[in-house]
């Protein structure tokens, strides 16, 4: 499973936990098609957005202009959520893949205007990291 289609379905999956509450493990496995195989990286990403979500939530709400987080459509939300674990925790996947990755999913689900909502937050986002690590 190439990494894009790992991030699909790890929206997929954090779309159902929030929507549903249910365990990680149980959502990752709905999330897949009836052939796919579940993936190391697929695993790590939606349960490390999972385990951190407090913190993860967090650093959205400090860049969110005129928004609450609540108002945010469900699947912008998750994918905000897995884009912006990954700048904070996963120093290995390099922070503009990770948001040019979030731009991309953004607007294969929901569109152009999407898209840009997404860019706007997480450029503010890794903008701060990259502050703080300096």
């Amino acid at each position: 499973m190439n990494r894009r289609l790992v991030r699909i379905r790890a929206v997929q999956a954090l779309y159902q936990v929030d929507l549903t509450e249910e365990d990680p493990v149980l959502a990752i496995e709905a999330a897949l098609e009836e052939e796919e195989e579940g993936d190391d990286f697929l695993t790590k990403l939606v349960e490390g957005t999972v385990n951190h979500l407090d913190e993860v939530d967090e650093c959205i709400k400090e860049h969110l202009t005129n928004w609450s987080l609540d108002r945010i459509g469900n699947v912008d939300r998750a994918i905000l959520r897995l884009a912006t674990y990954e700048m904070l925790y996963e120093q290995e996947i390099p922070m503009n893949a990770s948001l040019n990755e979030a731009i991309d999913l953004a607007k294969g689900f929901n569109g152009e205007e999407s898209g840009r909502f997404v860019n706007g937050v997480l450029s503010s986002v890794s903008k701060s990291i990259t502050t703080k690590d300096q």
